[in-house]
Order: C-alpha cells, then structure tokens, then sequence
C-alpha cells in the first residue's frame, strides 16, 4: 500500500468528489452513495493489480481503529439529531427490536454459521453478533433529518434510534464468542460459572455502567457549552463533537463499559439540553461532514478489497449467497415483524422498520475486534470475513435500491419533543 500512497489518495479523492455531486448527479438514480463508492473500489480492487493485496488478517488492527472511529462519529451524529422525546410510548418500537429482533438475528446466524459453514460455536455466535446489529453508518440515508426539522416519523425514527443502540448492545455476545473461543483455546470448556459472570458484568454492569456515564458526560459537557457566559454561539462546533465523542468514549472505557452506549446517549442528552438551540444544526453539520469522509474512505477500501478477493479467485459458495439472502430476506424482516406485533402502526411502517436494517462498517469493526483477540482460528476467520463481507455488500445494494421506495410509503410526519 505504502508504494502506491499517492495513487491511493487520487482514488481516495475521486470517491470524495462522488460524495460531493451525488445529490446533483444522481438524484433520480434508483442508486445510493454507499453503492457508487463500493463498485468504484471494486473495480479499482479489480483491475488495480500492482496494488498490494489488502488482508484483513494481517490488518486487522488497523481495520479495527479505522471502522471504530467512523462508528463513534456516527453515533454522535445520530444522538444530536434526534428530536423526540424520551417517552415510553415513542421508544417502545426501537425497544423491541433491540430486545427481540436483534437477538432473534444473533440466534438464528449463530445457528446458520454452525451448521451451513462448520464454524465452531464461539465464532458462529461471533457471525451473529457481528451481522446482528444495523449500521448508524450506511443508514443515515434512512435516518430522521437534521435537529428541529420535524421530519421524524416513527419509521425513521425506529430506525435511527435502533442503530445508535444496537451497536452498543451487541457488544455482549461478541465477548460471549471472546470468552467461548478463549476457553476452549486453552482447553476448558465454558461453565456454567462462566456464563453467569458473562452475564453479570458484560451485560448488567457494562451496559448500565454505559448508559450512567453517557447521561453524565452529555448534561455536563451541555451545562458547561449552554452557560450564561457561553451560551453555546462562540464555541467551535468541530471541538465541541469531538470532545463529546472522546470523553463519553474514553471514560466509559475507562471503567469497563461500553463506549458506543455510552457516545450515542451522551449525544442524546446534550441534545436535550436547550433542545431549540440553533447549535445542535451546527454541531450536526460537523458530524454528519466528518462522517461522510471517513465512510467514503472506508467503504472505497472495503470495495477494493472485495474487488482484490474476485480477481484473486476466492471461493463464494453457493452457502454464502443463500444465508446472506435467508439473513436478509427473511432473519431480519421477520424478526421485525415479530418484535413489532400488538403496536399499532401502520403495516407499511412495520414492513418498512423490519426491511431497512442496512449492515455495514459496525460489523468490520466487531469482526476485526474480536479476532484480534487471537482467540479463533485461522480456517474460522477466513469463513467470517467471507460471509460478513458478502452480507455487507449485498445489504448496501438492497437498501439502496429498496431504501426509497419503502420510505415514500411512510410519509414523514413532525414527532412531539421535549
């Protein structure tokens, strides 16, 4: 890659200028950014022979921190945005998906993985919890507009909330995979014992733990930018996003929580905070640049890659393309349907909520993360990054074309705020 830097970067620039004229160029095109900027790479990856041979085994590190980045970026953005208000009858559509969808996915992937792919069980449930929760990135063509624009309906809003979440909550069975793969490495078998402390501090401790210091660091860090003294007008918006990002990242970490919790309801409590404020559009505007051109750059490589892996000659059986059709054809919507039954919506808001749930750069992150640990084997990995990459592309394609159509159908309606 280091030989071919500046090739790299001209690329890398040509991708950014299609994320520049896409709304001009493209505006009645059945075609999304995502789709444009994936083929772009894949063709690059393709024909770009004398580039070096992108490995996500030997770069998994860096695929981790970069996916991460972007992540955390994407979460803010979706937190600022949100007009609704925290009640329980608005939320309790994206509860449901988080508490039943979401595992059904898990579940059913998991049970595929075992089965259809011969993974072992720690990185079947790793394929479940890598592809389980959908991506505050690549739905942001989905996602409820810019602050105080009123343009939230419930199945924007379902599907904006549901992804700044999940991200979050997944994180528990891809320590659960962690600590299976860990144990029977070193040639244990996982307890009892041990599932009970999975549960207990992975999940209760660390998502409740999250959920506390996103709260903390949003409504401090709001009273501070929206003092009599500031009142948040001279305050550099670029700043002021990124520290909301570190600090409810860095101090979640720090005590053993969960960041990506602890980020979007962060975001989510500053922008209670004087929730009329002109400020939140900007700090948005930020947002929302900065993550345009860190998923340009991820998703160019990620075509690369995948173009690199066609012209190499990687086997896709015909195992891939079917349960990556099952998972998002039929996984996915129906656990929709199922978490969204006895609310009363409109159906085409509930096949709406239930279709959209794009996969994308949160799973290269969870996927890079948990084999770094070093716990899986090599023959395990590989099937993951095949089936994952596999699910990610066809995902960007079928929300792409699909996304638009299914959205005319819920018109978008002003939600009440705080």
């Amino acid at each position: 890659m280091i030989e071919n830097y500046n090739l790299f970067l001209l690329v890398c620039g040509i991708a950014f200028l299609f994320g520049a004229l896409f709304p001009i160029m493209f505006k009645r095109a059945p075609i999304s950014l995502p789709m444009l900027q994936v083929s772009f790479g894949m063709m690059m990856g393709y024909w770009w022979t004398t580039l070096s041979f992108l490995d996500p085994l030997n770069h998994g590190f860096i695929i981790e921190k970069l996916t991460e980045i972007v992540v955390l970026v994407s979460l803010v953005g979706a937190g600022i945005k949100i007009d609704t208000d925290l009640a329980w009858r608005l939320w309790r559509p994206t509860v449901r998906l988080l508490l039943i969808t979401m595992p059904i996915g898990i579940f059913a992937m998991a049970f595929l993985g075992y089965y259809a792919f011969g993974l072992s069980m720690g990185a079947a449930i790793l394929l479940g919890a890598a592809l389980a929760p959908t991506d505050p990135v690549l739905a942001s063509s989905i996602q409820v507009g810019p602050p105080n624009t009123g343009g939230e309906d419930t199945a924007r809003f379902t599907l904006t909330s549901e992804a700044g979440l999940n991200d979050g909550l997944a994180f528990p069975f891809v320590y659960l995979a962690i600590k299976i793969a860990e144990a029977y490495d070193k040639g244990q078998r996982f307890s009892g014992e041990m599932l009970w402390s999975w549960f207990t501090y992975d999940v209760l401790w660390k998502i409740g733990a999250g959920l506390v210091v996103g709260v903390m660091v949003g409504k401090i860090l709001a009273k501070l930018i929206f003092s009599k003294r500031t009142h948040g007008t001279a305050i550099s918006q670029g700043y002021v996003v990124i520290a909301l990002t570190l600090l409810a990242y860095g101090v979640a970490e720090y005590v053993n929580s969960y960041g990506f919790i602890a980020v979007f309801v962060a975001a989510f409590a500053f922008r209670r905070s004087e929730w009329e404020n002109t400020y939140h559009q900007k700090l948005h505007d930020f947002a929302e640049q900065s993550e345009g051109l860190l998923m340009s750059l991820v998703l160019v490589t990620f075509g690369i890659f995948i173009g690199q892996g066609l012209q190499s000659g990687v086997e896709l059986t015909w195992r891939v393309y079917i349960v990556s059709f099952i998972f998002l054809f039929l996984i996915r919507p129906i656990g929709g349907f199922i978490a969204l039954s006895g609310l009363k919506l409109p159906r085409t808001e509930k096949y709406a909520i239930s279709a959209l749930g794009i996969r994308g750069i949160g799973t290269l992150y969870y996927l890079s993360y948990a084999l770094n640990q070093g716990f899986f084997s090599e023959d395990d990995a590989i099937k993951l990054w095949v089936v994952c990459s596999m699910v990610i592309l066809t995902s960007i394609f079928i929300h792409g074309i699909r996304a638009p159509k299914l959205l005319k159908k819920t018109p978008i309606k002003a939600k009440p705020s705080a």
